[in-house]
């Protein structure tokens, strides 16, 4: 099971529910211990920094693998593969 959390499509959106809906620690002891929690980032006070540490916490590691993709996209446009 995953908690992911999305970028907002409307600038509009962003300011009514900012501030609405963080995941705090509190959040995280109740939820399983399996969950994983993934964001785009750059986060904007959807996720307390407190959860960096948490090993459910995967948006550090979704950002790396993606910007990887991203890398090996772009060699194979560019013919460097």
């Amino acid at each position: 099971m995953s908690m992911y959390l999305y970028q907002y499509s409307s600038v509009c959106f962003l300011f009514k529910v900012c501030g609405q809906y963080v995941i705090v620690p509190e959040t995280m002891r109740k939820a399983k211990k399996k969950m994983v929690v993934m964001h785009p980032l750059p986060r904007v006070n959807e996720i307390h920094p407190e959860l960096d540490s948490d090993p459910r916490a995967a948006y550090f590691r979704q950002a790396e693998n993606g910007m990887y993709v991203r890398m090996a996209l772009l060699a194979l446009v560019l013919g460097k593969c």
